[in-house]
C-alpha cells in the first residue's frame, strides 16, 4: 500500500503508537529505511525492521515503491534475492512465481491451466505500506490505518524548502535504535567524545537542559545557554516517538541549523541512522561549497564522526543489561546534573509507555573492534554515491598501476635509444612512475576509507604541541 498524501495535507486523525494512552505499540509508526536516491529500481532490496525482514522493490506498473514480507509463500525463500521480472512482477528466485504490487500471486508456473492455486489467500504476499517525504521512503510495519498517522518529517524544511540546503547520511550501527537516541540527545559529550571531529574540549562548560513538556507522543526540550559556552545561542529540542529528535539551533555567525536524527530499529542491537542537517544560512557562500562537496566525500567525514562513540556505545548498552536495563536505569546510571535530563526523559518514556520495541530480547554477542569499525558492509554498499566513488577509485589505481608499469618497462629502452643527450625525456620517464606510484598510494589510501574505520579517534591522538 502506497500512502501518498501531499505535502499540504491536514493533520492525521490517529497518534502514533496506536490508541491505548498507556502503552505505545512501536509498530504502529512510520519509520525511514533508505534515501530513495540510493535504491535500484530495476533489482529488490533487503531491508529488516523491528525484526521482520523485507524486500523492498520499485512497481513500474504503479509508479511506486512496494513492500513485502521478505519469504515467497511456496517454500519461504527470501524474495530480495530474486529479480524484478520483464513484466515488472517481483519473482521469487526459487520457483518463479511472480508477485503483483498488491501482494497478490500473479503466476505460478509449475500448475496446469485447469488450476488456480495463485488465486489462493495463501499464495499472496503480506505487504507494508510505503510513502516517500524528503527524500526518504517509509515503511509502516503495523497495519491499523497507517494512511491516518503521521508520517514524521522535518516540518521546518516544508515551510520554505527553496531556503534550505542540507547534508545527509546514513549507516548501519551495532547498537540499539534508543541507545542511539540517548547518545544525540546528549548534547553535554560532544566537546569530549568528538574532540577535534566536530567538538572541542575547551567549549564544555555547566549544561542545564529544561524538558518542557512531555507524554506519549515525545518530549519537548529546551537549553538556554545554548553550545559553544553561549556564544551561538538558546538551543531548541524535540523528541518525536519513536525514532526521530532534532535540536534546533539560530545564531548570527551561522543561521538557522537543525541536527536531525532519525533512528529506525532493525533487530535487537542493531539500527540505521539517518542523520540529516539542514541550514538556512545567512549568506550564500557557505551554501555555495557546501554544494560543491561530493556526497560520498561528506559522507567519509560523516563516518568517522560517528566512529566517535561506535565502539564505547556498543559495550555501554551490555553493562546497562547486566545492570538491569532500561526498567532499572535510574539506579544502573548516576544522573547528578541536569545535563542528563533528556536522557532521562528518553528513558522515562520507555518505561512510562512500555516502548521498547524488543522486549525481553537478548543482545547478540559482543562484536570484535574491527567489526565495529567495519564500513563497507554498513555503509558504503548501501549508498549509491559511495558505491560509483570506490568503483571510480579502484579502477582509476588499476590505470595508474599500468601506467606505472609501462613506464617502467620502457625506461631501459629510453636510455639507450636517446643516451645522455636527451636527459629531459629520460628524466621524464623516470618520474613518471614516481608520480604514478605516490598517486596510486593517495588513491588506496582513499579507498581504504571506504572499507573500514580507525582504531584511535581524533580526541585520543597526540595534542600538537603549542607554539
Amino acid at each position: 500500500m502506497l500512502i501518498d498524501r501531499p505535502p499540504t495535507a491536514q493533520p492525521t486523525e490517529l497518534p502514533a503508537g496506536g490508541t491505548d494512552p498507556a502503552r505505545f505499540d512501536c509498530k504502529e509508526a512510520w519509520y525511514p529505511v533508505h534515501y530513495v536516491r540510493d535504491l535500484s529500481k530495476t533489482e529488490p532490496t533487503k531491508f529488516t525492521l523491528l525484526g521482520q525482514d523485507l524486500v523492498i522493490w520499485w512497481d513500474a506498473k504503479s509508479e511506486i515503491w512496494r513492500a513485502f514480507e521478505d519469504q515467497c509463500p511456496h517454500r519461504l525463500a527470501p524474495l530480495s534475492e530474486g529479480r524484478i521480472a520483464e513484466d515488472g512482477l517481483l519473482e521469487c528466485p526459487y520457483h518463479g512465481w511472480a508477485f503483483q504490487g498488491n501482494g497478490s500471486c500473479d503466476r505460478i508456473p509449475q500448475q496446469s491451466d485447469n488450476v488456480s492455486a495463485d488465486e489462493s489467500k495463501r499464495a499472496c504476499v503480506a505487504s507494508y505500506a510505503t510513502a516517500e517525504r524528503q527524500g526518504l521512503l517509509f515503511i509502516y510495519p503495523g497495519k491499523n490505518n497507517p494512511e491516518q498517522v503521521n508520517i514524521p518529517i522535518i516540518e521546518a524544511m516544508e515551510e520554505s524548502p527553496d531556503e534550505w540546503v542540507c547534508l545527509n547520511t546514513f549507516r548501519d550501527l551495532p547498537y540499539d535504535a534508543l541507545t542511539l537516541l540517548e547518545n544525540v540527545l546528549d548534547v553535554s559529550h560532544i566537546p569530549f567524545t568528538h574532540h577535534k571531529s566536530v567538538g572541542n574540549r575547551s567549549n564544555a562548560s555547566t549544561v542545564e537542559l529544561e524538558v518542557l513538556e512531555s507524554g506519549k507522543q515525545g518530549f519537548v526540550g529546551f537549553w538556554q545557554e545554548g553550545p559553544r559556552k553561549g556564544t551561538l545561542g538558546s538551543q531548541h529540542t524535540k523528541f518525536i516517538a519513536p525514532a526521530l529528535m532534532y535540536h534546533d539551533l539560530t545564531s548570527k555567525q551561522f543561521g538557522r541549523t537543525l541536527t536531525v536524527v532519525y533512528a529506525t530499529p532493525m533487530r535487537k542491537g542493531e539500527c540505521r541512522v539517518f542523520a540529516r542537517f539542514p541550514f538556512k544560512f545567512a549568506s550564500k557562500l557557505p551554501e555555495f561549497f557546501i554544494k560543491l562537496t561530493p556526497r560520498w566525500y561528506s559522507h567519509l567525514g560523516n563516518n568517522t564522526v560517528l566512529e566517535d562513540d561506535q565502539i564505547f556505545l556498543h559495550y555501554q548498552e551490555r553493562y546497562l543489561v547486566e545492570k538491569g536495563g532500561s526498567e532499572n536505569y535510574a539506579k544502573a546510571c548516576y544522573l547528578p546534573t541536569r545535563a542528563d535530563a533528556f536522557v532521562s526523559s528518553l528513558r522515562n518514556w520507555v518505561n512510562q509507555f512500555e516502548a521498547d520495541p524488543f522486549p525481553h530480547q537478548s543482545l547478540p554477542p559482543l562484536q570484535p573492534i574491527e567489526q565495529l569499525l567495519d564500513r563497507y558492509h554498513s555503509h558504503t554498499v548501501h549508498c549509491s554515491s559511495c558505491r560509483t566513488a570506490l568503483a571510480r577509485i579502484q579502477q582509476l589505481k588499476f590505470a595508474i598501476a599500468v601506467l606505472g608499469g609501462l613506464c617502467w618497462a620502457v625506461l631501459p629502452l629510453v636510455s639507450i635509444l636517446f643516451q645522455p643527450s636527451s636527459l629531459l625525456i629520460a628524466g621524464l620517464a623516470a618520474i613518471v612512475p614516481l608520480i604514478a606510484g605516490s598517486t596510486w598510494l593517495v588513491l588506496h589510501n582513499l579507498e581504504r576509507r571506504f572499507y573500514r574505520g580507525d582504531r584511535i579517534p581524533a580526541r585520543n591522538r597526540p595534542e600538537k604541541p603549542r607554539k
